[in-house]
């Protein structure tokens, strides 16, 4: 709590520093800006004067600036262009011409603790600026990169607003630990913590939440990935899997105001072809089954019910933003705020999301000091439908809308709704139907996260070329999710077993659910840097530095039934008569946890004569989540850069840069359990017996990754086409493993570093073109594409088994295993050769032996962007796509056969017309494996510039976005880009599509202004 005090009254004192004082204005200075070779003019030109003056170019580039007496130069500034400071000279009107830096070599990249040009780069690292970011709803930053740049891949979970999403940085690489890459934030690196995930109270659970919701997209300026070990090697233990560097806007002179606003309206952009009522009742006469009345025995129960409607909806939803700046020879702020009211698709359920930040810097004397600030606090509200990962027979929300009878009516005829057995005593009986509306609108699912991240700098100027930075950041977030159930909810009339308690059904008895997660992330930082330049072109750039990092995450949860009085829905936790005895989230004594993290770090950037360039990092990491034996690992890095083009020799007349780099690295990666390397025990809820449940290993130690490339960079054209070519090839070794040990023994299981590693190697190609560039019309194309392979290698004889396959008869079923020689999250499954003239499966090998049929990593993915510009109208259209993988359907494996119309269930019209016998059983099979290769119109936009006087506004601009436009797949599921979460034991799976939340169609009208 001091430590949160002090922080918070620096920020406090440091922020009244940031107020400048305006200076009076006497001489009114006008002009225009062009662009030196094309003559056209320039919009949003930063135009600045000494003590914080400026403004921005309107859209036929004049510009009109009130400066001080005596103000002497003005100094222009654009992305892109080389700056240029006028003198004055006693004129008060400018014609300026800026020059391109001719190519975006010149342009800054963030790496980690600090930032080069992209010509020093020697490790492989991209780059996007919002021009290049994804347009329309985002919500969460990953969104914004999807499919934008070569070698990261982004599946999300669902097309639920906020859904998680997996994101692989050069392919796949842990077996069992995490696979995301390392957030870090405004130089914080992130905890993935801070969400609640959903408890499984009788229809199944559901992921946490996406922990990067409460990040704004309007705040970012710049999403930095380093992809290769030695651009990723500076954050050590953390950097196996890639590092995503997000930087967040800052203050510039004559910012002003500024002002956006959009709604969107979204639909299901696909949605499964079921039968209508006068279809089912044909099917279920086809299979030899009764489609009269339920009066004579039939299914019949009169109605024509589209269920999928019943829970879908058009979506509507709003964001506004709203964000003022500016800056001084001697420091910037800008402050924002933003609203997201982001609905989904189906009913009841919504991400809401508010925003505040300040970002602020000020120097003192002479620059010497300097003090920079970055503090966001958030609140995100999620409402949740009750779907689920792992529902069972009766299913969750999506599950019981396509198999419910068409014939079944929402309500029955006193208003209630419909319960195939009826009500008694004013409560459903029977559990073998769950309506859906019923479950829509009688369980009440909500989250509510609200998220600090602060981070406050220090940099002292100690003499030329030798700065000391202090860094002191501090990352909370507390979350808590809430969920409902209606005492006449239709089909949860089971007692549920938690632990070893047994709570009562929710039917007739009410049930809450509150689960509590708080994270606490601590970051302190120091380094030194030095910088030197010769007169000869050769420099020199070095850092070292010390951090602690100390990471809490604590969780409780309880259960609550029966209501006062009988039938009322209660949604106050406190209000249920009876509760549970004992936290139920710490029943396996593994949630709540802490570690820390103390690393020690050096890069040297040497670069002679601008010709060869090396780099050279090492970071020593200290972890408490690893064994006593194995707490400290070091990881280090090499790169080198051959700038060709600026040999004598170089063909200049073809490049106008062309360079070679090679790198070397070691990363690690430490996301598993803070305690696994320790003996761990478990006691029953009254501490009457325990046991042991994990052994300790005191030799547990780091994965390491060690990854080896080339890459080409060059450009041509003058600087009209810039490409990168990469090659790379990573292995991850001492895999981390929870293994299960045969009994008796003293535990169930223990943590260990597992013989054999998995590779990943691949090309990526990236490709920067401006196809034309008149005074009217331009045309500009972006292309990347990545080959990559993954396979399992040294792995002896084991097989880890995950890939979990739910539905009726399907107990204990999976679809995948990780084995030597195959790529990770392999499908093994039965071959299946279709249906024979009897309607039973035909299975070559039989249906008991299964073989390697595919994998669900693709082995090409590619995206496209076209941008136009025609005077003041502008349009752009992306294009992302993948193949060479594979989706296991689940949804149809649980519920698309047609021995589900023997039941009174629906289908398919695809499975209706199949010969398909009534008793042919719905095995795992290559079957339900489907190629998911697919080519998506992701993003498209229009927009147009008004031309103002600069009087009111400095720029405006409206806009029209499409996403997910159309999609070509063979895919028969919603949707190929789909990743449920189906682990087993603790194995992630890939792949696998259950019952998932539909991805939507969205259109967006947006406006912006600038003041």
């Amino acid at each position: 709590m001091q430590f949160k005090h002090l922080l918070t009254l620096c920020f406090f004192a440091l922020t009244c520093l940031f107020v400048q004082p305006v200076l009076a204005q006497n001489t009114a200075i006008t002009g225009k800006v062009t662009d030196a070779k094309t003559r056209e003019p320039l919009i949003g030109v930063s135009v600045g004067a000494a003590g914080g003056i400026g403004t921005l170019t309107s859209v036929d580039g004049t510009f009109r600036l009130s400066v001080p007496a005596g103000t002497t130069a003005l100094t222009f500034t654009y992305i892109g262009y080389k700056s240029l400071t006028v003198p004055l000279n006693g004129q008060t009107s400018l014609s300026v011409s800026l020059e391109s830096s001719s190519t975006s070599l010149n342009e800054v990249v963030v790496i980690g603790y600090g930032s080069q040009r992209v010509k020093d780069a020697t490790g492989s690292v991209a780059s996007l600026s919002p021009k290049d970011f994804n347009k329309g709803v985002i919500a969460t930053p990953e969104q914004l990169l999807q499919g934008r740049i070569a070698g990261v891949q982004v599946t999300p979970a669902s097309g639920e607003p906020g859904a998680g999403a997996t994101i692989n940085i050069r392919g796949a690489s842990s077996i069992r630990s995490g696979s995301s890459p390392l957030y870090v934030v405004d130089g914080v690196p992130l905890d993935n913590g801070g969400t609640s995930g959903g408890f499984d109270s009788g229809a199944g659970s559901s992921s946490a939440r996406n922990p990067l919701a409460f990040i704004n997209p309007a705040d970012i300026e710049n999403v930095s990935i380093l992809k290769d070990a030695s651009a990723s090697a500076i954050y050590g233990s953390r950097g196996a899997n890639g590092v995503i560097l997000i930087t967040t806007r800052k203050g510039r002179k004559g910012q002003g105001v500024q002002f956006g606003a959009s709604t969107s309206i979204s639909n299901a952009a696909k949605t499964y072809d079921l039968l209508n009522r006068q279809q089912f009742l044909a099917g279920v006469k086809s299979v030899g089954s009764n489609p009269g009345t339920v009066a004579k025995g039939g299914v019949d129960y009169g109605a024509n019910t589209d269920w999928q409607k019943e829970i879908l909806r058009t979506a509507i939803s709003q964001n506004y933003n709203l964000a003022f700046g500016g800056a001084s020879n001697t420091g910037n702020y800008r402050a924002s705020i933003g609203y997201d009211n982001q609905q989904g698709i189906i009913k009841r359920t919504d991400l809401k999301r508010l925003t505040g930040r300040l970002n602020a810097s000020q120097s003192f004397f002479g620059e010497r000091l300097k003090f920079d600030l970055q503090s966001t606090i958030s609140n995100v509200k999620d409402r949740f439908a009750p779907i689920t990962n792992n529902a069972g027979f009766n299913g969750s929300l999506i599950g019981a809308a396509i198999q419910t009878n068409p014939t079944i009516p929402v309500f029955d005829s006193e208003g209630r709704y419909f319960s195939l057995n009826g009500y008694e005593n004013g409560f459903p009986k029977g559990n073998t139907f769950r309506n859906p509306v019923s479950l829509l609108n009688q369980i009440d699912d909500t989250d509510n996260v609200n998220r600090y991240l602060n981070n406050l700098t220090m940099t002292i100027r100690l003499f030329e070329g030798l700065s000391y930075k202090g860094n002191a950041g501090a990352d909370i977030a507390r979350g808590q999710r809430e969920t409902y159930y209606d005492p006449t909810i239709v089909g949860f009339t089971d007692e549920s077993n938690i632990g070893d308690f047994k709570v009562p059904s929710a039917t007739g008895n009410g049930r809450g659910i509150l689960v509590h997660n708080e994270v606490t992330n601590l970051t302190t930082e120091h380094t030194l840097n030095y910088d030197k330049k010769w007169t000869d072109n050769s420099s020199i750039t070095a850092l070292v530095g010390y951090s602690y990092q100390t990471f809490k995450n604590f969780n409780r949860g309880n259960l609550a039934w029966g209501t006062a009085t009988p039938g009322e829905f209660v949604k106050d936790f406190d209000k249920f008569k009876n509760h549970m005895p004992y936290d139920f989230s710490n029943r396996n004594g593994l949630d709540s946890s802490s570690y820390k993290l103390q690393s020690y770090f050096a890069r040297v950037n040497y670069s002679y004569k601008d010709r060869y360039i090396v780099t050279a990092t090492v970071r020593r990491d200290g972890s408490s989540r690893f064994g006593t034996n194995n707490q400290y690992a070091t990881f280090p890095a090499l790169a080198a850069k051959w700038r060709i083009s600026n040999e004598s020799f170089a063909p200049k007349s073809i490049f106008d840069d062309l360079s070679l780099r090679l790198n070397y690295g070691k990363t690690g990666n430490q996301d598993y359990p803070s305690y696994a390397s320790k003996k761990l025990r478990q006691s029953n809820y009254l501490g009457t017996s325990s046991a042991t449940i994990g052994a300790d290993n005191p030799d547990l130690k780091w994965e390491t990754q060690t990854a080896y490339g080339a890459g080409i960079d060059f450009s041509v054209l003058k600087g009209r086409l810039n490409g990168t070519v990469d090659y790379f090839n990573k292995s991850q070794s001492d895999l981390l493993f929870l293994d299960i040990l045969a009994q008796p023994a003293s535990s169930t299981t223990i943590w260990r570093n597992l013989d054999g590693n998995v590779r990943n190697t691949g090309v990526e190609v990236g490709l920067n073109f401006a196809a034309v560039q008149g005074k009217d019309f331009t045309w500009d194309i972006a292309y990347n594409m990545t080959f990559i392979k993954n396979r399992v290698e040294d792995f002896g004889a084991r097989n880890v088994i995950t890939g979990n396959i739910d539905g009726q008869g399907l107990s204990g079923a999976y679809a995948q295993f990780i084995g030597n020689g195959y790529p990770l999250y392999s499908f093994n499954v039965p071959n299946y050769s279709g249906l024979g003239p009897d309607g039973f499966g035909i299975y070559p090998q039989g249906i008991d032996v299964s073989s390697i049929q595919g994998s669900p990593l693709p082995t090409f993915t590619a995206g496209l962007t076209n941008s136009f510009g025609y005077k003041n109208f502008n349009f752009s259209f992306f294009m992302n796509g993948a193949t060479g993988f594979y989706i296991y359907n689940n949804t149809a494996n649980a519920f698309f056969y047609k021995g589900n119309l023997v039941s009174g269930r629906n289908v398919t019209k695809a499975v209706a017309m199949t010969n398909e016998n009534a008793l042919n059983s719905g095995e795992v099979s290559t079957r339900f494996l489907e190629k998911g290769d697919f080519l998506r119109l992701s993003n498209a936009t229009v927009g147009y510039t008004v031309p103002v006087n600069g009087k009111v506004f400095k720029t405006l601009r409206f806009s029209l976005t499409g996403q997910n436009l159309f999609l070509i797949t063979n895919y028969s599921g919603l949707d190929p880009e789909i990743n449920t979460n189906k682990e087993r034991n603790g194995v992630p799976s890939r792949g696998i599509d259950y019952t998932s939340y539909p991805s939507a169609r969205t259109f967006t009208l947006g406006l912006n202004a600038g003041f």
